[in-house]
């Protein structure tokens, strides 16, 4: 018969093995925190603090467990884990005793970017609603949110308005935003320093977790297996995830397949490539706030006509004019724009957008525009597709993912076996050499 004084000897011994199996930070930071809770005619319960906590040590610790109880003595018939919430509070206690804990989280927020600098058109309106109502709303009708699309076209900026609107509607939410870049930082320094524990808390008190740039963890496994924990836990605690990223999650190269999946549970917005409209609106709400310098419609007009890439490189572009203009004493005009922007604009003249090339090579090879996006795969349309996938993929900025979306959805591996194909076919026919070198002219010129 198993007497309390033995089962708490037998929990020391267990604990000590545990500690020399398993290694000192492991220890203190997952296995340190079991409690023995009862024991009852050779069945043994040990405590956890969280849901999160059963979860990690049960499928990694939980047979060893057993076996070692039952190993010290033949009356243990059973070893269950269980969650024990009165627990939490020692957890909480060694992250507010430890010597360095990891403080401010959260990275700052721009005041510059809230939802009244927001400009609205058509590339971006379904991602900016959403934002909205999230922002807006104290139920988590969403989970996660998803936002991606291209540099420079306003993630970062709808990241900051949400957090800023949350903090203002809701000030008891406890909003974490941080970049994955800092996220990754903040979990390899909790290693080093023995704080996982410390981390692990303090991400999954979050109401609100912002991570922006998500992309930056591919390939970085243990940061992701880190994240994954974390998205399950704020999820099974019912809070709100939004993350930001380059390209769609499914899109997401060097990325887990188990985390792509995950980031697909809720809603996944794209912020479109810019329109002239679009570009227009930005520049004058930018020029809007501009004092002591008066910037022409028509240098407004010009600006958003040329810049084309993305709005970072627009307002660059407008901030570099109105410095020069009040460095120098010269009033912005064309002429100005010309001469202060004469790299930029070049630059920009050289750019060609992938609805130009379909165009052009459509046109070339006397086919319907449609069917670059169109399922057919006869030789006389998959041929000059393949070659306008080549062309999108030398003559732009844009991503195998993004180039394939715009060939009617196709996987970006369709695109890499395109490139591949025509890098072959121009050195072994010269006919089709010289169509690429009369395409490249045209769209360059």
């Amino acid at each position: 018969m198993l007497s309390g004084d033995m089962a708490i000897e037998l929990w020391e011994q267990v604990r000590d093995k545990l500690r020399q199996e398993a290694g000192e930070t492991v220890f203190e930071n997952w296995l340190g925190l079991l409690s023995l809770s009862s024991f009852s005619n050779g069945h043994i319960v040990i405590a956890v603090h969280s849901k999160f906590h059963k979860d990690w040590i049960e499928p990694r610790y939980g047979n060893r467990i057993r076996s070692l109880w039952q190993g010290l003595n033949r009356d243990v018939s059973s070893v269950n884990l269980i969650v024990d919430e009165r627990l939490a509070g020692r957890a909480t206690k060694k992250a507010e005793d430890s010597s360095s804990v990891i403080l401010n989280l959260s990275s700052p927020l721009d005041p510059r970017y809230t939802f009244d600098k927001f400009v609205i058109g058509p590339s971006n309106n379904f991602v900016a609603a959403a934002a909205q109502r999230i922002s807006e709303s104290e139920d988590v009708a969403f989970n996660p949110v998803v936002i991606y699309g291209g540099v420079g076209l306003g993630k970062t900026h709808l990241m900051h308005a949400i957090a800023w609107k949350i903090r203002e509607t809701n000030p008891n939410r406890k909003v974490v935003y941080l970049s994955a870049e800092k996220f990754m930082y903040q979990f390899v320094r909790a290693l080093r320093q023995q704080e996982t524990m410390v981390f692990k808390e303090q991400f999954r008190s979050a109401d609100v977790l912002m991570i922006d740039d998500v992309q930056f963890i591919a390939g970085k496994n243990s940061t992701q297996e880190e994240f994954f924990h974390t998205f399950n836990a704020l999820v099974d605690q019912n809070k709100q995830i939004i993350v930001s990223s380059d390209r769609s999650p499914a899109d997401l190269e060097g990325i887990e397949e188990r985390l792509r999946s995950r980031l697909g549970w809720g809603i996944v917005g794209e912020i479109h490539q810019t329109t002239y409209e679009l570009r227009l609106g930005i520049l004058q709400s930018k020029v809007d706030d501009i004092k002591n310098c008066i910037v022409p419609k028509n240098v407004i007009e010009f600006l958003a006509h040329k810049i084309v890439s993305n709005v970072r490189e627009l307002e660059g572009a407008l901030k570099r004019l109105v410095a020069h203009s009040q460095l120098v004493g010269r009033p912005v005009s064309l002429d100005s724009a010309h001469d202060v922007l004469h790299d930029l604009l070049r630059a920009n003249n050289r750019r060609v957008t992938i609805e130009e090339i379909q165009k052009k090579v459509a046109e070339h090879f006397n086919i319907r525009l449609s069917d670059m996006s169109s399922p057919r795969r006869a030789r006389a349309v998959a041929r000059p597709r393949q070659i306008a996938m080549y062309l999108a993929k030398q003559l732009t900025s844009r991503s195998l993912p993004e180039i394939g979306r715009t060939f009617g959805g196709r996987d970006h591996t369709t695109v890499m076996h395109a490139v591949s194909r025509i890098e072959a076919l121009k050195l072994e026919d010269n006919i089709i050499a010289d169509d690429l070198e009369l395409l490249k002219r045209n769209l360059e010129a």
